[in-house]
């Protein structure tokens, strides 16, 4: 199973975006790091509203700032884009 390689921040991040789109039952196997988080190829069904939810959480608990629109998208292209930006712009603890 891919999510047994997550580190701590990965996992945190995954539960905040399973919380926010209220996502029923068990990852797919192949749900990974570079999976996508949004979009019609997503297994999680994350749409752009639950995007905002999961940016405005970042900013919130983390301190990442997300200045424009589409580096949002660039982000929340998957689990791994949303934990480097997080480990790069967040404020460190």
């Amino acid at each position: 199973m891919p999510q047994d390689n997550f580190d701590a921040l990965e996992r945190e991040l995954l539960d905040e975006i399973l919380s926010i789109c209220q996502f029923k039952g068990p990852l797919p196997d192949d749900f990974g790091l570079d999976s996508p988080l949004i979009g019609p190829d997503s297994p999680l069904g994350m749409d752009s509203l639950d995007a905002v939810e999961v940016i405005f959480v970042v900013q919130k608990k983390y301190g990442a700032r997300v200045d424009a629109e589409k580096m949002g998208r660039k982000i929340m292209r998957s689990l791994n884009t949303l934990a480097q930006f997080v480990r790069e712009y967040g404020e460190k603890e």
